[in-house]
C-alpha cells in the first residue's frame, strides 16, 4: 500500500472505533430504564415455569386413562386432562416405589430410575421383553401404550 492509503485506512479505523466508543459512552443505566410512562408488569415463577409433561408417547386420551387409573389406586387428584405432568407422575413414582423397585424421590420427574421402575412393571403386565435400562425407548413406550388401553375401564 502507499502511505497515504495507509493513513487514510487508519485514520478510517480510527473513527469508526472513535464512533463506536463514543456510542457506548453514553449507554449509562438511564439507556436500560424504560420510559416513564411504561406499564411494569410484575410476572412470578409460577407464570414462568416451564409445564413439564412428559406422555412417553401416548395420547393425550391415552394418558387421562392412565390418570383414571393412577386416581383409583394412587392418590392422584389432578385433572383428568391427558398431560402426565408432575403430579401424575408422583403418583405412579408412588405405584413404582410400592411394588415395582423404584427407589428415587417422590418429585415427579421423569428420570432413569422412574424409567426403571415403570419397565419392571412393564415387563410382568405388558409384555416388555427389552431390559431394565432406564431408556424409554420404542418398547417401552409400546408397553406403555398397552398399559394405558388396560387402564381405560378406570376413566
Amino acid at each position: 500500500m502507499r502511505p497515504n492509503m495507509v493513513t487514510r485506512t487508519l485514520v478510517s479505523l480510527a473513527a469508526v472505533a472513535g464512533l463506536a466508543a463514543g456510542g457506548l459512552v453514553g449507554a449509562g443505566s438511564a439507556f436500560a430504564q424504560p420510559a416513564s410512562n411504561s406499564p411494569t408488569v410484575a410476572v412470578s415463577t409460577k407464570d414462568v415455569a416451564p409445564l413439564a409433561v412428559n406422555n412417553l408417547g401416548l395420547s393425550t386420551t391415552e394418558a387421562r386413562y392412565v390418570q383414571c387409573w393412577l386416581q383409583d389406586y394412587h392418590g392422584y387428584n389432578g385433572a383428568l386432562d391427558g398431560l402426565l405432568g408432575s403430579d401424575s407422575w408422583k403418583a405412579m413414582q408412588r405405584s413404582l416405589k410400592a411394588y415395582w423397585g423404584y427407589t428415587g424421590g417422590i418429585d415427579g420427574i421423569v428420570g432413569s430410575g422412574t424409567i426403571k421402575g415403570l419397565q419392571r412393571s412393564m415387563k410382568k403386565h405388558q409384555g416388555y421383553n427389552g431390559g431394565i435400562d432406564g431408556i424409554a425407548g420404542p418398547a417401552t413406550k409400546a408397553a406403555f401404550k398397552r398399559f394405558a388401553a388396560d387402564s381405560k375401564p378406570y376413566c
